[in-house]
């Protein structure tokens, strides 16, 4: 890569210098040079200029000027057939108009920046297919998106996790998406639902156990062609923003498992509160205290069976029968009746869901 792009600015610049400018490595060998004829020749003084250890200056009579950075960290130099101001000043302009040529060439060949760019819908679909043919992307494998969010800015250590734990750069992407997210795009194998989980699980466990940052993983659907990372990582934003709402204990969340919580996450705040004020008498399910909340939490885990509800809790069967027919009373609703428990359900994550919002 650098050799082309030396040689193409060098040649940019090679009629407006009255002398011949070059690039050499470090062994002294000229790879770029606005006399082609010299390219492959060796400079000597090269040697004297990297062994002193100076940014620039004359020697040998060519003045040089270095460039760091370049595959790998190896160091080249600009070296002109001039001397004084102006020499000096041809080889700054020439270590600037590399040095952003470089800058536009890694962001539209660099692979993250590339997908960075699809999955925040930032480059257009058709070019999407073309880039992805000049960086040799296999355009239909399947993968999927995991969306990690910091309770605090820790992302640096995330990423150098995730590289650890997926260390193939050519297929899995481990990516800061702001200080609070990071975003891993991962290539898979067969592309099952075990096979994803499998996955959140792993990078759960790697986060807690390893950095012990606070966080919840949300995972979306698997991508069949590399245009739709963009819908898997909504999915998975969606993820996190539901699990954070209905299940804050839980630190993996996919979007294939939101179940009902996705349906009211999408109605909007006067929808919700309609919804309430009709279901309920005023103020009734204001009126439910933390003791029978948890009872109807309970009654729920244990689909709807009075015994079993009642052994978990500790209670007699009459004492939990007191309770459903207390909730009977104030909200209208009997638990033991499906349709019933339906409602009540619904209601309180409408409850629960507008409740988050007051927080926005």
């Amino acid at each position: 890569m650098a050799a082309r792009l030396f040689q193409s600015i060098l040649l940019e610049i090679r009629d407006k210098v009255p002398f011949m400018v070059g690039i050499a490595d470090q062994q002294g060998s000229i790879i770029s040079c606005t006399e082609i004829k010299l390219i492959g020749d060796n400079i000597e003084s090269a040697s004297a200029f990297f062994s002193s250890g100076r940014e620039s200056g004359e020697f040998g009579g060519y003045y040089f000027r270095l460039l760091k950075g370049y595959e790998n960290g190896i160091e080249y130099a600009i070296f002109c057939a001039g001397h004084g101001e102006l020499a000096e000043t041809v080889c700054s302009l020439t270590s600037v108009a590399i040095a952003n040529s470089k800058s536009i060439y890694d962001e539209k060949h660099d692979k993250a920046a590339f997908i960075k760019r699809v999955i925040l819908s930032n480059i257009l679909t058709g070019d999407i297919y073309i880039q992805s043919r000049e960086m040799h992307f296999q355009n239909d494998a399947k993968r999927v998106v995991y969306l990690i969010r910091l309770t605090e800015r820790q992302d640096a250590q995330v990423v150098e996790l995730l590289c650890r734990l997926f260390p193939d750069r050519q297929r899995d992407f481990a990516i800061t998406i702001n200080e609070d997210e990071v975003v891993l795009v991962k290539e898979l194998k067969t592309g099952d639902a075990k096979e994803v989980q499998r996955i959140g699980k792993m990078i759960d466990s790697a986060i807690g156990e390893e950095l012990g940052i606070n966080h919840i993983i949300g995972m979306g659907t698997v991508a069949g062609q590399l245009k739709d990372i963009a819908r898997s990582f909504k999915e998975a934003q969606m993820a996190v923003d539901i699990g954070q709402v209905f299940n804050s204990d839980t630190t993996v969340m996919s979007f294939e498992n939101l179940g009902i919580g996705r349906l009211i996450y999408q109605l909007p705040t006067p929808l919700c509160e309609m919804f309430l004020s009709e279901v309920f008498k005023k103020g009734s399910i204001d009126v439910l205290d933390e003791e029978t909340l948890f009872t109807i939490q309970k009654f729920f885990e244990n689909n709807l069976n009075v015994s079993e509800t009642s052994r978990k809790l500790f209670v007699h069967r009459n004492t939990l029968v007191y309770r459903l027919e207390k909730i009977k009373k104030l909200t209208g609703l009997d638990l033991r009746e499906f349709d019933d428990a339906i409602v009540l359900k619904t209601a309180l994550m409408v409850k629960q869901y507008l409740k988050s919002r007051e927080s926005f």
